[in-house]
């Protein structure tokens, strides 16, 4: 019996705290925080502990599974499972050509490096009408387009520079349960602590006093005010001459028409659409303007409105014109700094650029985001008839049915496909509809390094991962599943049959094609990295594993003038003007209230969820944990209503039961929902299905009038709807 520890890091979200993995005979027995990590120096939440119970979980998929005839699952081989998959899938490609297939690909997916680079490959290369959809609709994708707009490109990702600010205002975001959303910062809360201590201000703008709130300063909002907030900022900052032009105008254009479009939004016009005092609005607009470190934050709250893109954008905008881009302690852009990441950028930005601008929906013609439609057409996808049309399916690491608009209608959509497979840990409500469930292996049985997130943080820090304890059962990393497929299809296509060429021209040298290599060659050119040897003291990822198991720091700060690396526009500067942002700022006048759905739903986050795949830990389920809906003391009182009474929420496309949780943390007319839930659809999860909990996107729309304009982003906050005691 040897029982050893492992440095290692979580990977259930952006702050990818340092963990230590107690291992026994090869088998996962605890997970703790790691102390000597750097950066969150013996911190991790309470999933990122837990996680060893996901791991070991015994509901787990560890085998290939088939839907038999009867309805249920049997155990299969993988080359069983393998040659049929791929045998279906050159039958629709056959009958339907490129566009009959499509995969889904869920948030867990992104935090695996060879997950993204293999799934790329096979999207691309199965033909350019392949339908991908991704969790990014219901997440971040309007503040990918916000990036297009203003920088050139959707990948330059800005970021709040918390360790040298003096003013954080937070808008839509809780990061002190979230642990820093599009941002890797560990220990962000007590990051966010240190700005006070040091006589600054954290301000959360929120329709709910969320533990962020409760933390700091609470300024309360209407839901999906944002955009109108924001653009009053714009106004005072410019009414009240509190721009430095002469800045702008080197970072920006279009400054004349950003003023004159902001012009008529005073405090006291939008007033009635944030439900925040004028007076308010301009002391914070000159507070962010006359603090010399002042930053900007925002997350799902603000992506998840009506006019979400344009919020995004109006967001970066405030940053601009108060003085704080690309300025320490203000709104930062981070690199992987690799020589020549400048070229590189504007090269990926103008292609993905053309993508957005050419590429459109089959349904209601959305643009393409990094490749993407909207995940809430999936099953119109599926349903309606024509070129195009969805027949096959694949789904990694992800649970659609929970996450997306109507669940209902995906569910009933996928019983009419002639294929579809799901990578996963568990039978969950989605991939319970699949013909094959393949086995995934878990974060801490596969090697990895967290590239998307490098340019996301504050202090440059490099850490890499080898697999803790090897696969359990027959799971395999979804890269190997992704490239076993391929194999197999090869002959279906020109790109297919290149990547075969090359698979079988480095069989001839003892090699395999894997993402090893690849990775490998990022870390060593980026920054820190040891360039082949000629930086002794820079690292590779074999370095970072064997010399630095808690992690390295490469830099103490963000590097200055991130700005002009990262605009791909040829004068390197922000473009302020499009007219389809004007658009947009005309919509805001054509809102309408409907008196039968007097009251506005809001999503939230959980301390003990992540989104709808941890609810199977017992753990995490302890104290007899119930979903509860919050609604303010005064609404529950005019509605008879009391804590624990089950109460039923109804808005124009659905409604739901849960029971009720009164308070006074929020906004008066406001009803939160955390989401994630509604486990009870013929997933195998026996913890999760105990306390099923509701899905709260029953109660949104998957029509395209319904999402979004500039990113077909779903519209999950500042729902109509109407509320009742049962």
């Amino acid at each position: 019996m040897t029982v050893e520890t492992k440095s290692t890091y979580c990977r259930i979200c952006e702050p990818l705290c340092g963990m230590v993995a107690t291992v026994e005979d090869g088998k996962l027995l605890s997970l703790r925080p790691d102390k000597e990590n750097p950066l969150s120096s013996g911190f991790a939440c309470q999933k990122g502990i837990a996680f060893a119970e996901v791991h070991n979980d015994p509901d787990r998929v560890t085998t290939p599974l088939r839907r038999t005839a009867s309805g249920e699952f049997e155990p299969v081989d993988w080359e069983t499972a393998m040659a049929d998959i791929a045998a279906r899938v050159r039958a629709i490609h056959r009958a339907h050509g490129s566009g009959g297939l499509a995969w889904y690909f869920g948030n867990p997916g992104a935090f695996s490096y060879s997950h993204v680079m293999w799934l790329q490959l096979v999207t691309n290369g199965i033909g350019r009408r392949f339908h991908l959809f991704t969790a990014g609709s219901q997440d971040i994708n309007n503040q990918l387009v916000a990036s297009q707009l203003l920088y050139g490109s959707p990948v330059v990702f800005p970021i709040p520079d918390i360790p040298r600010t003096d003013l954080l205002v937070v808008i839509g975001a809780n990061p002190v349960v979230s642990h820093g959303s599009a941002l890797s910062m560990p220990r962000i809360k007590d990051g966010m602590r240190e700005v006070v201590k040091r006589g600054g201000r954290v301000l959360v703008i929120d329709p709910r006093r969320t533990e962020t709130a409760s933390e700091f300063e609470w300024l309360g909002i209407t839901p999906d005010g944002d955009a109108f907030l924001l653009l009053s900022l714009i106004q005072v900052i410019f009414a009240e001459g509190l721009v430095d032009r002469d800045r702008i105008i080197k970072q920006a254009n279009g400054i004349d028409w950003l003023e004159a479009i902001a012009g008529d939004f005073t405090p006291e016009s939008t007033e009635a659409h944030t439900g925040i005092d004028p007076e308010t609005v301009r002391q914070l607009a000159r507070d962010l303007a006359t603090t010399r470190r002042a930053a900007v934050y925002g997350r799902v709250g603000i992506c998840l409105g009506e006019n979400g893109t344009l919020t995004s954008y109006l967001l970066n905008v405030v940053n601009l014109v108060a003085g704080n881009a690309d300025s320490p302690g203000g709104q930062v852009f981070g690199s992987f700094g690799f020589p020549g990441e400048r070229y590189a950028m504007k090269v990926a930005g103008a292609a993905l650029g053309a993508i957005y601008r050419r590429r459109r929906s089959r349904i209601g013609g959305f643009p393409s985001v990094l490749g993407s439609e909207p995940a809430a057409l999936m099953a119109k996808e599926m349903t309606t008839p024509g070129n195009g049309q969805v027949h096959g399916l694949f789904v990694s690491a992800g649970n659609p049915v929970l996450s997306v608009p109507n669940g209902d209608e995906l569910e009933a959509a996928l019983k009419q496909l002639d294929l579809m497979v799901s990578i996963d840990l568990y039978v969950n409500e989605t991939n319970a509809h699949a013909d094959y469930i393949l086995p995934a292996t878990t974060m801490y049985e596969r090697e990895d390094f967290p590239i998307p997130f490098t340019s996301m943080q504050p202090t440059p820090f490099r850490q890499a991962s080898e697999a803790v304890v090897p696969p359990a059962g027959l799971a395999r990393q979804e890269w190997e599943i992704i490239d076993d497929l391929m194999a197999r299809l090869w002959r279906m296509t020109p790109v297919l049959g290149a990547v075969h060429g090359l698979r079988t021209l480095l069989t001839l040298f003892g090699a395999r094609l894997n993402p090893r290599p690849l990775i490998d060659l990022i870390v060593r050119f980026g920054e820190g990295g040891d360039w082949f040897g000629l930086r002794r003291s820079g690292v590779s990822f074999r370095k970072l594993v064997e010399q630095h198991p808690h992690g390295k720091v490469v830099a103490p700060m963000v590097r200055a003038g991130g700005l002009r690396r990262a605009v791909v526009y040829r004068s390197s500067r922000i473009r302020l003007q499009h007219k389809e942002i004007a658009k947009e700022i005309v919509s805001l006048a054509e809102r309408r209230n409907d008196p039968e759905f007097p009251m506005r739903l809001i999503g939230m986050r959980e301390m003990r969820s992540e989104n709808s795949w941890m609810h199977n830990s017992p753990t995490l389920m302890r104290g007899a944990r119930v979903q509860r809906a919050q609604l303010h003391v005064d609404d529950a009182d005019r509605l008879g209503i009391a804590t624990d009474d089950r109460i039923r929420i109804q808005s124009p496309h659905g409604e739901i039961e849960l029971p009720a949780a009164t308070t006074k943390d929020i906004v008066p007319g406001v009803i939160a929902v955390p989401h994630g839930w509604g486990h009870n659809r013929g997933g195998a999860w026996q913890t999760a299905n105990a306390n099923p909990g509701a899905n709260v996107n029953l109660l949104t729309s998957s029509e395209p009038e319904d999402l979004e304009a500039l990113a077909g982003m779903a519209r999950l906050n500042g729902v109509p709807v109407r509320v009742e005691r049962v």
